[in-house]
């Protein structure tokens, strides 16, 4: 039901982003390294986390090494929610989360605890971003969403 939201049929107005509007570019960027960093300690447990867009998950690769040679890796990915895709036409990859990856939904308490925000901000300023992401699926504006 999370990624309901993120389907829209109108454009994103001013006053569904009340908490974007609070916060400066700074801070935003502090609230998004806070969910960056959870994400990456629930990645080394080998989770899978969906942010309701679509889910970061780390799936097996393989690195050609030397001629001939071929490596097993890791690759932290970001799969787009199917529906997300449908939705607003996109193509992409079909990437499949591995089985043995329980997926999970952020922890804001625990993202919060880490900074100096009032806990629910983090979370609503994460909604509100993919709310404006989403808007700009919608109006097939350029993304770029840098993700450390």
């Amino acid at each position: 039901a999370e990624m309901q939201k993120y389907l829209l049929y109108n454009a994103v107005e001013p006053e569904e982003l009340p908490i974007l509007k609070e916060l400066s570019t700074l801070e935003i960027c502090k609230v998004w390294s806070g969910m960056s960093r959870h994400v990456y300690r629930q990645l080394l447990k080998k989770k899978a986390v969906e942010i309701g867009v679509g889910t970061f998950v780390v799936v097996p690769d393989h690195a050609n090494v030397a001629e001939g040679k071929v490596l097993p890796v890791e690759r932290p990915m970001f799969i787009l929610s199917k529906t997300l895709k449908m939705f607003y036409n996109l193509e992409s990859d079909e990437t499949k989360i591995p089985d043995d990856r329980p997926v999970v939904q952020p922890d804001f308490e625990e993202i919060t605890a880490h900074t100096h925000f009032r806990p629910g901000i983090v979370e609503q300023c994460v909604q509100e971003t993919l709310l404006c992401f989403a808007g700009a699926l919608r109006e097939n504006k350029e993304v770029e969403f840098t993700f450390r």
